[in-house]
């Protein structure tokens, strides 16, 4: 009996802690009481901006949050830009919620294209929501926030902070057609293509796992697929081509690396000798990265070039070239891989780009 009561004794108390602890989460963090901007995107409920509260530091603890919302009623939760005091407690902040966007925040829509790297990110953004061009740039570097972007997104790791590599978010951004605020945020933008991201990957999540690749790999080769195959009508073939010579130990042999390690974007003049010829974390022409991968994307791939990384064809071709009306043609040997350019551009199906 004495032991029943002493078990009993104990849960009460456990019971009180947890009690006391889940109210002093509830609580105001104790601020400076500054109003803090949340942009509150449609679809959006209370339980998923958790995280973004407890960001701003408007709340103490994300799950206490998630578990009062759970048990308290709420109103339906309105899209738009609100301006929240941080030194609410939950309960509080919650009525203030309910209020209803406190502004019509105007709304712009943006494309960033498949493909581009970068630089035509930034330049988008800059030109799209007139933000500082070494503010974008010195946010890439900054460890402290890439560290807050890797502990979020499960895609994330180190890799991205590796100091070769010319930006740390290049290839994690999805090319897609945006809705933001114009008052968006360098972190705002950036949060939400790597959201879509997450919604992109987490079908092929287990399938990533099992890869002897890492996802940082697979998303290198999707953005080397990309711009090697946009004209081709096989994704998966031309994948399953850089694999063969990546398990041969060759050198992936891709211009669009070279063209990457350069920082030339008109892919329409040749490379030098000295280009192709410089080694690096991305030139792929020469022997100096020889079955490997580049340190990084080159580019944001699309959910097709994507794909194709993490399901290649299984086939035994070494070679490819797309004609002009995105035919793609496969051959096991350099010689049979000639004679096919030859003879497309004796059909006058070889791609020819204007001066």
């Amino acid at each position: 009996m004495k032991k029943i009561i002493g078990l009993l004794v104990l849960l009460i108390i456990m019971g009180c802690a947890l009690f006391l602890t889940y109210n002093h989460l509830l609580t105001s963090p104790n601020n400076d009481g500054t109003k803090v901007k949340v942009y509150i995107d449609e679809g959006q409920t209370y339980s998923t901006i958790g995280s973004l509260l407890k960001e701003k530091g408007i709340i103490r603890n994300e799950l206490a949050y998630k578990i009062y919302v759970k048990l308290n009623e709420t109103k339906d939760l309105e899209f738009g830009e609100y301006e929240i005091s941080n030194n609410l407690s939950v309960m509080d902040v919650i009525k203030e919620l309910e209020k209803g966007s406190n502004t019509t925040a105007e709304t712009i829509t943006v494309t960033f294209y498949e493909g581009k790297n970068m630089r035509n990110v930034v330049n988008t953004m800059v030109s799209k929501f007139g933000l500082d061009e070494k503010e974008i740039y010195s946010k890439l570097k900054d460890t402290t926030y890439l560290d807050s972007l890797i502990s979020k997104y499960w895609f994330l790791n180190k890799d991205i902070k590796n100091k070769n590599i010319y930006y740390s978010l290049e290839g994690y951004l999805f090319p897609d057609t945006y809705e933001f605020y114009t008052s968006a945020t360098i972190e705002d933008i950036f949060e939400k293509m790597l959201d879509n991201m997450e919604s992109k990957l987490e079908s092929y999540k287990e399938k990533i796992e099992k890869s002897k690749y890492s996802v940082h790999e697979l998303l290198t080769l999707a953005s080397i697929v990309e711009l090697e195959a946009g004209n081709s009508n096989d994704r998966k073939g031309v994948s399953g081509v850089f694999i063969n010579r990546l398990n041969d130990g060759w050198s992936l042999g891709s211009d669009v690396t070279t063209y990457y390690q350069a920082k030339i974007d008109n892919y329409k003049r040749d490379l030098t000798q000295e280009e192709l010829s410089k080694c690096g974390s991305y030139n792929t022409r020469n022997g100096c990265l020889e079955g490997r991968l580049p340190v990084g994307p080159i580019c944001n791939p699309g959910i097709e070039s994507i794909i194709a990384a993490i399901n290649p064809k299984n086939h035994n071709y070494y070679y490819f070239v797309a004609d002009k009306n995105g035919k793609t043609y496969f051959n096991k040997t350099y010689d049979d891989h000639s004679s096919t350019v030859s003879q497309l551009k004796r059909d006058g199906l070889w791609i020819e780009y204007e001066e």
